[in-house]
């Protein structure tokens, strides 16, 4: 491997940078020099790691962003090449999880489903889009390895940072430095973001719009997020969770015969069917409902769920996710299932309850991420550090007010013809559920005259479905056939 290294970065990597406060320089990259094999092609590329300030209205930092940016070597022209800027969630979450296991050209040793194994570390991505565009990967202040300046305190001004609004603003401006900095203005760029990351990139698209002048070819929303649904009640926001369940209880063989002997992709458009036309309707009723119509609808409820009638009617047709989470397999071996993966199972101290002790998928997966991103970043980037990487970080409280993202995206994708999205969601997914995500596609152009540009694919894992091996190809695939579907070679950006 040979180092190309700024100055901040050969201080970097013996040491001498850091001081005893166990602080990093707010601007600094490492830079090294790799190999990939990409469905069968070998390339060379560059990864280039390090941080970049948040400014303020004076130009002073008060905050730096850890970053990763991989570069394929050999382009002939940097400008025809696409870009693709990648977040991850939480809101508090790291970008490790895209990064070392979807899109980038390393991906965690794990076994084909995505369950961890040792000795931890990573492998190549033969998957990755880095053959078809750059990619980097970026850290919100306080994950990773990114700090607010001051780091804690009264000082601290976390309306700048924390919120809907505050995060979509200040790296809307983050990111029109980092593509100042790395002469990207003429290239095609994408957006993609994972859970609340979704929420992030539907904002972002008007924000860098209309406040950067920045104008995109593409969003791709990973398992999205969308706070105007999830977790606010009501008909609507309690229904969507049926085709979820559906698809969970049929992954566990938990389904009647009938159902059970389908394919899962023959099923859920029953279970679809049934919410829209069905079960909102009749959740909407409350407690006017006929009880001749409640009994079937509990009956109905039960055939697609897997679980009780008397549950279903014990909570009035109202079945939160956790109560499933705890329930399904109550009878069936006990196991618990997970929340943002359900077929990961766990085991509860004790059969009863509403809810599971722990999520099981999330304590497997951060068995595998945290040993790998901590190896990867110091040893094979060469990113030398005793700051801890923050998996998840201390965000909150965290302010959703005055969501209008969706609206954002829609007003972005009117004013820009060459906008796009691309929605990804795992049916096994009971965070973000991916009948969920349909419904904000189906919300975000009331007109439907923009449907047209919209795209939806499904996998048949969870939250994460690119840690099922099968799951990463197609869905890599999914990615780079919209980058080459949706860069525009000279056609006009016009109606």
């Amino acid at each position: 491997m040979r180092l190309k290294i700024t100055l901040f970065g050969f201080l970097l990597s013996f040491g001498i940078v850091f001081s005893q406060n166990r602080k990093l320089p707010v601007d600094t990259t490492v830079t090294t020099q790799h190999n990939v094999t990409v469905n069968g092609t070998s390339f060379n590329y560059t990864a280039t790691t390090g941080t970049q300030p948040v400014w303020d209205e004076m130009g002073e930092p008060i905050a730096s962003l850890h970053y990763t940016y991989y570069t394929r070597n050999g382009v002939k022209n940097r400008a025809e090449r696409p870009l693709l800027i990648s977040f991850n969630g939480g809101p508090g979450s790291g970008s490790v999880w895209m990064h070392l296991a979807y899109t980038g050209p390393r991906i965690l040793k794990i076994d084909d489903e995505g369950y961890p194994v040792q000795p931890y570390g990573v492998k190549q991505n033969p998957f990755s889009v880095l053959d078809v565009t750059d990619i980097v990967y970026v850290n919100p202040a306080n994950t990773g390895y990114s700090r607010t300046i001051p780091e804690m305190g009264d000082d601290v001004d976390r309306d700048k940072f924390f919120g809907i609004n505050a995060d979509i603003k200040y790296l809307a401006e983050w990111l029109n430095t980092f593509v100042t900095r790395n002469n990207r203005w003429r290239s095609p760029k994408y957006i993609i973001g994972e859970s609340y990351g979704g929420t992030r990139v539907m904002g972002l698209s008007l924000a860098l719009q209309n406040q950067q002048w920045m104008y995109l070819n593409g969003v791709i929303m990973v398992s999205p997020a969308d706070y105007k649904v999830i977790r606010v009640g009501g008909p609507v926001s309690d229904a969507l969770n049926l085709p979820y369940f559906t698809a969970a209880a049929w992954h566990h063989k938990a389904l009647p015969a009938e159902l059970q002997n389908k394919d899962l992709l023959e099923v859920l458009p029953e279970a679809e069917d049934y919410t829209v036309n069905t079960l909102i309707p009749a959740i909407a009723k409350g407690g006017f409902i006929q009880s001749t119509e409640r009994a079937e609808v509990a009956k109905r409820m039960a055939y697609y769920t897997g679980l009780k009638e008397k549950d279903i009617l014990d909570q009035n047709l109202v079945v939160p996710t956790r109560f499933f989470w705890k329930n399904l397999l109550k009878d069936k071996g006990g196991y618990t299932v997970g929340r943002l993966d359900s077929r990961y199972r766990g085991i509860d101290k004790q059969l009863f309850g509403e809810r599971p002790d722990y999520n099981s998928e999330i304590t497997s997966w951060l068995h595998s991420f945290t040993p790998a991103i901590n190896y990867y970043l110091q040893e094979e980037l060469n990113f030398k550090t005793d700051i801890k990487y923050n998996m998840f970080g201390p965000v909150r409280p965290w302010n959703n007010e005055d969501d209008n993202t969706r609206d954002n995206l829609r007003q972005a994708m009117a004013q820009n013809p060459y906008l796009n999205v691309l929605v990804q969601s795992g049916y096994y997914d009971g965070a973000t559920t991916y009948f969920n995500a349909k419904y904000t596609m189906w919300q975000v152009d009331p007109s439907g005259r923009m449907k047209d540009r919209f795209e939806f694919k499904g996998y048949r894992s969870g939250h994460m479905m690119y840690l099922r091996r099968e799951d990463l190809r197609k869905a890599n695939d999914d990615i780079r056939a919209f980058i080459l579907r949706t860069t525009t070679e000279g056609k006009s950006a016009k109606y």
